[in-house]
């Protein structure tokens, strides 16, 4: 599938620009099999390639999916860092799922890390949306 060799610089890079396509593109489960083929054939995985593929889960209404690839980039020991969570944190609000995305939040704030400026904004907006629309007027800032 992928013309890169083991542990090569270039198959990183190549491996990574190939993700990103499918960012662009939203071809999510092209994205899920590059990286999967990427750990097939022993290509050091970098945070990049899995927020890329978040990212494109993500863009492809794939939030499950977008979970999943960083989960699995926790489990290979990669440090979760602000664009990490904020790949999770979008791909949660853009399925609606309003609760795991301030879930990430708080993730995010115990593990000390600064969030980007427009990610408290933007899930405590739609974590208001969601409540507005539930009827619950619980959420006040």
């Amino acid at each position: 599938m992928l013309g890169i060799g083991r542990g090569s610089r270039e198959g990183v890079i190549s491996l990574e620009a190939s993700i990103k396509i499918c960012v662009r593109t939203k071809q999510w489960s092209v994205a899920l099999r590059l990286l999967r083929e990427g750990l097939r054939l022993g290509v050091q995985l970098v945070p990049g390639h899995y927020i890329a593929t978040a990212s494109a889960c993500r863009k492809g209404g794939q939030w499950q999916h977008a979970l999943s690839v960083l989960s699995d980039m926790w489990k290979a020991k990669l440090e979760p860092n602000v664009i990490s969570y904020s790949a999770g944190i979008s791909a949660c609000e853009k399925g609606g799922q309003w609760q795991r995305a301030l879930a990430l939040l708080s993730e995010m704030w115990e593990a000390k890390l600064e969030p980007d400026t427009t990610i408290p904004a933007t899930t405590l907006g739609s974590a208001r949306a969601r409540r507005a629309s539930s009827g619950s007027r619980r959420l006040r800032c």
